[in-house]
């Protein structure tokens, strides 16, 4: 779906939006998905390794991404009662890891404590990434 009216209403859905899958893509060309808590900061969409339990910091998202310099961001809405209510939103676009000294990275932490209670008291510290909106597509069931 495509159009002013329906990009700000995908906006607003990815704003909202707790939780996403972020998809990467790994040196043999597989598709990773991964569950990821992110927020929106202007036209990128930011996230953060945080102190949620991980084998290593060296997560292979963050390889892709920096390998690739792409990713891409699916949140949806499902409800098993009420087909008509079902959505989703998907974001592409040029992807980074920013290094600590970015000037994104403090505005990215700050976006992300606003948004996730859990940061409050424990802020991410870990690497950032972010997600150019590139490409914004969307479908719903009802308009």
């Amino acid at each position: 779906m495509s159009g002013p009216d329906g990009r700000a209403w995908a906006l607003a859905r990815l704003s909202a939006a707790r939780v996403a899958r972020l998809g990467t893509v790994g040196p043999a060309g597989q598709a990773r998905l991964v569950p990821t808590c992110f927020a929106l900061l202007d036209e990128l969409i930011v996230s953060a390794v945080d102190h949620k339990p991980k084998t290593t910091t060296s997560l292979a998202r963050l390889a892709d991404i920096e390998r690739l310099g792409r990713a891409t961001l699916l949140v949806d809405h499902y409800d098993d009662a009420d087909w008509s209510a079902l959505w989703w939103v998907r974001v592409s676009g040029p992807a980074a890891v920013l290094p600590p000294t970015d000037p994104h990275t403090a505005a990215a932490v700050d976006r992300l404590v606003a948004k996730y209670p859990q940061y409050r008291t424990h802020p991410p510290a870990g690497p950032i990434s972010t997600i150019g909106i590139e490409s914004l597509t969307w479908w719903r069931a009802s308009t």
